[in-house]
């Protein structure tokens, strides 16, 4: 059961069903790419400041569930905006920083990227769209992105249990 921590600050109250440590599994793939399926872990905590540190990390499956090889690792931070907006600020190992922002209403969050800065290393990506939701007390999430000089379409979801917090 999830009860709101005393010590969160009062301006990331409406992103408080984040908070925890969560895992499940979802389903990758874009042109190019075999579609695949990942297990996930994803730790959402904060210190009382104003923000949330966020850590996500993927790793690809077999088709019996084993962990075959890491997949994704990304790092950041949630920060309220003004009124019903919020902004995600990540990094990646594969050289590209995002700052999506967007809307968070009770326990949905739709946002875009605003920004995405790539290294000289990393590979063409343009553009994405998250939307996060707790349904049923589970953390469920899609992602569409623009990479490679494909379009925006769908690359990433996923159901994750929560597990701590």
């Amino acid at each position: 059961m999830f009860t709101l921590d005393a010590t969160l600050h009062p301006d990331i109250a409406p992103l408080a069903w984040l908070v925890g440590r969560w895992e499940g599994a979802g389903v990758v793939g874009y042109p190019g790419m075999e579609s695949r399926n990942f297990g996930q872990e994803v730790v959402c905590s904060h210190d009382g400041r104003p923000f949330l540190r966020w850590e996500s990390r993927t790793w690809l499956l077999d088709a019996d569930g084993n962990q075959v090889e890491q997949f994704a690792t990304e790092l950041g931070f949630w920060r309220p905006g003004g009124e019903g907006e919020v902004e995600l600020l990540l990094t990646h190992p594969s050289g590209h920083v995002e700052l999506y922002f967007g809307a968070v209403d009770t326990a949905k969050i739709q946002m875009s990227t605003d920004g995405i800065i790539r290294s000289p290393q990393a590979v063409d990506y343009s553009a994405a769209t998250r939307l996060y939701g707790l349904v049923q007390s589970n953390l469920m999430w899609v992602m569409d992105m623009a990479a490679h000089g494909e379009p925006m379409q769908s690359y990433m979801s996923a159901e994750l249990k929560r597990v701590e917090g």
